[in-house]
């Protein structure tokens, strides 16, 4: 690139979420390394830039500074696993964790103008104030103005038009701008971790005009009229399904029965499903749906579409009554409260459950535990096959289809049920704010999920990143080698709309 804005490094690169922000705002990669050799060839492939590499041999306090140049922002989506609430959570004791010390002997030798640092909003949990101080005070006593309060962010809350997506990514951002003289200290000259230091550059509440026009209504995500709509064709698109995505007649079996419970509930009610997890094994407490359930039928008749059908309740003997179980006190409140509502509802309505259950075969080999239990979020969805659901270890999720639950590295890719299918791996790129031009190297579908699943949000990223440098401006224009006032120059003169229409006008390196 000729006369770059400025130079960046992408460190944790994936497939280059990082990279195509920066690029969108003209910047030049000078060093990308990415230990994940399926996720690099994606990345050389879109970029053509080199990634493949183990940080810890390129950035270590005892080996020194190696392969890394000089540089004046660096991006970084450190590794999650130690923080996610889906690992172990050991944080900076385990030892991806620290990882985070490879890129402070980066920041130690090289002192970017600006540090752009992303991780799960897990992070600030209460499992982890150790490791967000030690962070914190990392940067601070490098010289950084951080704020101590997390910058928290999700694309689905940006209109379309300002880079949104409908895609639910709540993530920590840590930014900070190279300034010595701004680090907040203490009298003996020790930073002080006291000070909240500038606001955070992006929260969960913030809102933003529907359409370009500032005075415009501020945008609602999850209205019916102006907020996202998955069915609306900008993001969902047949051509892209491949082999894979399409449901397998076990899952139709699962979402057609709880589908029927959903109808029949509402019926009976008057009222959509409550917000709760409807556990079927629970309702096997009562001692006489136990006995009625115990030789359960299993349908195994399908029709022309393969579906299964469900069978015959003829067999089927009812109780005269049901027996309430007692609740154990030492159970966790929240596991008394899920089992308090669960028995409520079946004391209310076994007639209709056993039958629904024996005709599905719900207690059968049919539905593993994970597929016997829905778990409700769809508000007042009439069916569950209008819903957008996740096949979950702890069970199947429901939600309006609005926007989509956060993509994850491990199989649990959204099924949009009006659609009777899975996204395709298409589709899950557009939720990442990736172009339709991006490739993936002819990798299997399953390594294009767990890349997105992994990624950054170019939306969100291309968001913080600007109001980042927008709030400190006047700490880069001070920068004396004109650096920090090309960084500024680049962020005004980069509108959301400038990136889009970058993105679009992406190509691939190598085709």
């Amino acid at each position: 690139m000729s006369n770059p804005a400025f130079r960046f490094i992408d460190l944790f690169a994936g497939i280059g979420g990082f990279h195509a922000v920066m690029k969108a705002f003209g910047g030049e990669c000078v060093y990308a390394v990415e230990i994940d050799r399926q996720a690099a060839t994606v990345y050389e492939a879109n970029w053509g830039h080199q990634a493949f590499g183990d940080i810890t041999q390129d950035a270590d306090d005892d080996l020194g500074i190696m392969n890394v140049p000089a540089h004046d922002v660096l991006c970084a989506g450190f590794p999650c696993q130690p923080f996610s609430k889906s690992g172990a959570q050991r944080g900076m004791d385990e030892a991806r964790g620290t990882l985070f010390f490879n890129i402070a002997s980066i920041i130690k030798t090289h002192h970017p103008k600006v540090v752009l640092l992303e991780n799960v909003r897990n992070l600030i949990g209460p499992r982890h104030e150790h490791e967000w101080e030690v962070i914190i005070r990392t940067l601070r006593e490098e010289g950084y103005n951080v704020s101590a309060r997390p910058a928290i962010f999700s694309p689905h809350l940006l209109p379309e038009h300002l880079g949104g997506v409908p895609q639910v990514r709540e993530r920590v951002f840590i930014t900070a701008t190279y300034g010595p003289d701004s680090v907040p200290r203490n009298d003996d000259g020790t930073v002080d971790m006291n000070a909240l230091g500038p606001p955070p550059v992006a929260t969960m509440t913030d809102r933003f005009p529907r359409v370009a026009e500032s005075n415009a209504p501020m945008f609602d995500p999850g209205a019916a009229e102006g907020g996202w709509n998955l069915l609306d064709g900008k993001l969902l698109d047949e051509s892209h399904v491949i082999p894979g995505c399409d449901l397998t007649p076990g899952e139709t079996l699962w979402i057609d029965a709880w589908d029927e419970f959903a109808r029949f509930m509402s019926e009976r009610t008057s009222a959509p499903l409550k917000g709760f997890p409807y556990w079927a094994d629970s309702w096997l407490d009562f001692p006489e749906a136990a006995a009625a359930m115990r030789r359960a039928p299993t349908p195994e008749r399908r029709n022309e579409n393969g579906r299964y059908e469900p069978g015959s309740e003829a067999v089927l003997r009812l109780p005269k009554k049901v027996t309430r179980p007692v609740i154990d006190s030492t159970l966790p409140a929240w596991k008394q409260s899920h089992l308090r509502r669960n028995y409520d509802v079946f004391a209310a309505h076994w007639r209709d459950i056993l039958p629904w259950a024996w005709r599905w075969g719900v207690y059968t080999h049919l539905f593993p535990a994970s597929r016997r239990k829905l778990e409700w979020q769809a508000q007042d969805a009439k069916s569950l096959w209008s819903t957008v659901m996740h096949f979950r270890p702890s069970g199947i999720r429901a939600k309006r289809p609005t926007y989509l639950p956060a993509l994850v590295a491990i199989t649990q890719t959204s099924i949009v049920g009006p659609l009777e299918r899975r996204l395709s791996p298409r589709e899950a790129a557009r939720l990442q704010g990736l172009p339709d031009s991006f490739i993936f190297a002819d990798q299997p579908a399953a390594a294009t999920y767990r890349q997105m699943g992994n990624g950054v949000a170019v939306g969100a990223v291309q968001h913080v990143f600007r109001e980042h440098v927008l709030r400190d401006q006047a700490l880069l224009a001070a920068d004396p080698d004109g650096i920090g006032q090309n960084i500024v120059a680049a962020a005004k003169g980069t509108t959301p709309s400038t990136v889009r229409k970058r993105l679009a006008e992406h190509r691939p390196a190598k085709v």
